[in-house]
């Protein structure tokens, strides 16, 4: 299951929004091991297309020295799609490459960059196989974990 706080939830939804009619796209890092969505980055679309996704490879770069200097890694890899079901295509998973991940799919199909819901799903893939979870929106992390 994810488990992501109601500000990172919206600020990747507004992202996807941002973005539409392009694919957007971000990750969020959290504390090595801990699989909890602490930092939300979002990233450049290098593909600059409404299909595809692909993160700008400096960008990425620099962000993965960043969270290995801070003890971080990748919780969630997002991007959205603007056509069609928030569902990864072969393409998505085939770039899949971090198995502890959670991969959040977002998509603007029906409200564009207009106000209205959008699709906000979250799976795992690891070695080629697709499994949705639950995504659980809190309103805060530290809360949900004393819990």
């Amino acid at each position: 299951m994810l488990r992501i706080d109601r500000a990172t939830h919206d600020a990747i939804v507004a992202h996807a929004k941002r973005d539409h009619p392009d694919e957007a796209c971000g990750i969020v890092a959290g504390a090595e091991e801990s699989d909890v969505p602490s930092r939300h980055v979002p990233m450049i679309n290098a593909a600059g297309s409404p299909t595809f996704y692909e993160f700008d490879s400096s960008e990425l770069l620099a962000l993965y020295k960043e969270m290995w200097a801070k003890g971080e890694e990748p919780v969630v890899i997002y991007h959205s799609h603007t056509a069609t079901e928030a569902y990864p295509s072969r393409t998505d998973i085939g770039l899949a490459n971090e198995p502890g991940a959670h991969y959040v799919l977002v998509s603007t199909r029906v409200h564009g960059n207009s106000e209205g819901p959008v699709e906000f799903r979250s799976y795992r893939i690891i070695d080629g196989v697709v499994t949705e979870e639950e995504v659980e929106i809190v309103d805060s992390l530290a809360a949900a974990t004393e819990n």
